[in-house]
């Protein structure tokens, strides 16, 4: 079904936009007739109603995949891995449409969301070679007359639960291991995202998987939703990325039925700039990961520790960078700053900025509301502890910076939070290099380098961060099952 009334700057990927959910190979349309308005943050209009789903019908859709489960685990490695395939080929043909799409419905700009089709198709790929490199193991037995095997099979019908900052990539890396290792998948798009969810099926239609085994429900019910996907025993596997506190919400729902988790949660990241720094490549580091997506990704530094050697300049180079920073419609290829996802975004913001200030906390550069979502990259100096946005994800174009002395000191400042998700610091010392990094309590450590994540490295948390990890070899292990297999009275 093609929207009506949806803005002119769809043009380019009109052809992509469903307004229905996908279940069992069927586009269809919420039973109760119930829409929900997909908005674009940067310019307030509607770009599209689209189904809004309830419980019963999420059902349906486990009850289908369930059934397509039997027939689909038992197609070969390299049939499989042939239907993801053509699935990357169809992203890759359509980045353009999907990024416009993309950058409409979450207000990142153009060129990070070209980025995320690229970065979101490489999941595909990826799970489609290692769909052909799910071994097992033949181990030595401890009697003569005994043969021991290990096998991994499909876990089962994987439901997902994804958010509105990467509305593709977050799919991908959760549904590429799954469809590899034989598991039907239900999507579950953010309510302020389900246009690019719903793309990706279309695709995921034309690549020709069976119906069943894809399936996308759009919905604004998430609370009854997201019941439902926890409580249903056909679904063995749940992933989900979003908040700790929903995380938390999700993994007590799911345990009366003990269901594999993949949790990735909340992040509170350390951005550590050593006296021994390239100060400039830490500046643009500093760009890179806090201010890409308007600050709004689980991995953005969100606490800057600079030693008191370089602080001054760090502060006064990271400043005329970020005076630098164009904000506005994210479809302009000039922009590098978007609009926030919503009135509450800005309003965290909003708040985490007025508490800094009140206790202390100088604003050097920035720290205005424009107009509509738009705020101004801003650079915060003499931030402390006792300031909510270091205990707190600012998710926002705010860089408050700390001032520290020695390089204990440095690690405890970064490793005092309940998060342990990604973590950054810059030295020039080898030896410190290794010191800090096996020190800092993450799951993830980027070294002079402020964007860590790649299809190839396993991505996920710490502490209250999560649970389990996405991506590389790593990440398909959480979509199988381990049977070991003993023949015995062999003679």
């Amino acid at each position: 079904m093609i929207a009506t009334g949806i803005s002119q700057d769809l043009k380019t990927s009109i052809h992509l936009i469903r307004t229905q959910s996908y279940i069992n190979g069927q586009w269809v349309d919420a039973a109760s007739g119930e829409k929900f308005d997909v908005i674009n943050p940067a310019t307030g209009e509607v770009i599209a109603s689209v189904t809004d789903m309830d419980r019963a019908e999420v059902k349906k859709a486990i009850d289908a995949a369930h059934a397509a489960w039997p027939a689909f685990r038992d197609l070969t490695a390299h049939e499989r891995a042939g239907l993801l395939k053509r699935w990357y080929a169809l992203i890759l043909q359509h980045k353009e449409e999907l990024a416009t799409l993309m950058t409409m419905e979450c207000g990142k700009v153009l060129s990070e969301s070209l980025g995320e089709v690229e970065y979101g198709a490489g999941f595909i790929e990826w799970f489609a070679e290692e769909a052909k490199r799910i071994y097992g193991d033949v181990i030595p037995s401890h009697t003569r007359d005994r043969r021991l095997v290990v096998i991994k099979q499909s876990i089962g019908v994987a439901a997902t639960i994804t958010p509105w900052n990467f509305p593709l990539a977050m799919i991908t890396r959760k549904v590429g291991p799954a469809l590899a290792a034989g598991s039907p998948v239900i999507v579950k798009p953010a309510t302020e995202t389900p246009l690019t969810a719903l793309a990706l099926a279309a695709l995921a239609e034309q690549a020709g998987f069976p119906p069943g085994v894809y399936n996308t429900v759009a919905t604004s019910k998430n609370s009854e939703v997201g019941l439902e996907l926890c409580e249903n025993k056909k679904v063995r596997k749940l992933s989900f990325t979003g908040s700790t506190a929903v995380g938390k919400l999700l993994m007590s729902q799911c345990a009366p039925s003990l269901k594999k988790l993949s949790l990735e949660l909340g992040g509170n990241a350390p951005f550590i700039v050593f006296d021994d720094a390239d100060v400039d490549a830490a500046v643009q580091g500093t760009i890179a990961s806090k201010f890409r997506n308007s600050g709004q990704t689980c991995v953005c530094a969100n606490r800057i520790f600079v030693q008191e050697k370089v602080y001054d300049e760090y502060v006064e180079k990271l400043v005329q960078a970020v005076s630098a920073l164009r904000v506005g419609n994210g479809l302009d290829k000039t922009i590098q700053i978007g609009p926030l996802i919503s009135e509450k975004g800005m309003a965290k913001v909003k708040n985490h900025l007025e508490d800094a200030v009140a206790k202390g906390a100088k604003i050097v550069e920035g720290g205005n509301h424009l107009t509509g979502l738009f705020f101004q990259p801003t650079v915060l100096t003499d931030v402390t502890t006792e300031m909510i946005m270091t205990r707190e994800e600012i998710f926002g174009p705010v860089a408050p910076v700390t001032r520290f002395k020695t390089e204990e000191e440095a690690i405890q400042l970064a490793n005092d939070t309940d998060y342990g998700l990604a973590a950054y610091f810059y030295s020039r010392d080898v030896a410190r290099c290794w010191r800090v990094a096996e020190a800092l309590e993450s799951g993830m450590v980027g070294i002079n380098d402020g964007m860590v994540s790649t299809v190839v490295a396993p991505f996920g948390g710490i502490k209250e961060s999560g649970l389990g990890r996405e991506g590389s070899k790593y990440g398909m292990d959480y979509y199988l099952e381990i049977k070991y297999l003993c023949f015995g009275n062999i003679k």
